[in-house]
């Protein structure tokens, strides 16, 4: 008996369910990014993207999104603070935010 058409439903109706978080925690890396750049994140903007970002990762990588993991826990390790944070990372954590949600807009 094949499954993949009843796996394939499944993780359609899991991707409809988490949807929304997923869009919420793309739409925290885009506010952290901006405040970044602006010079105003605040240690809890900064705690909460982390969050937002470390989730994604795992998210999307249940899904077979790897481009989209791979991106999320570059974002995860920089608002981690474990890398030098450099005057470029502002636009870089911009540039993740507007590719993931692409790539979670793409799934739909």
């Amino acid at each position: 008996m094949d499954t993949s058409p009843f796996l394939n439903m499944a993780l359609d109706a899991l991707w409809i369910k988490f949807l929304p978080q997923m869009e919420e925690r793309v739409a925290a890396l885009e506010t952290a990014s901006r405040a970044l750049a602006s010079g105003k994140l605040t240690d809890s903007e900064r705690a909460e993207a982390n969050t937002a970002a470390h989730k994604l990762a795992g998210t999307l990588g249940t899904f077979g999104l790897t481009k989209g993991t791979v991106l999320a826990r570059e974002a995860e390790l920089i608002y981690s603070g474990e890398l030098e944070t450099d005057p470029d990372a502002a636009s870089r954590l911009e540039e993740i935010a507007s590719q993931l949600k692409t790539i979670v807009q793409s799934r739909k």
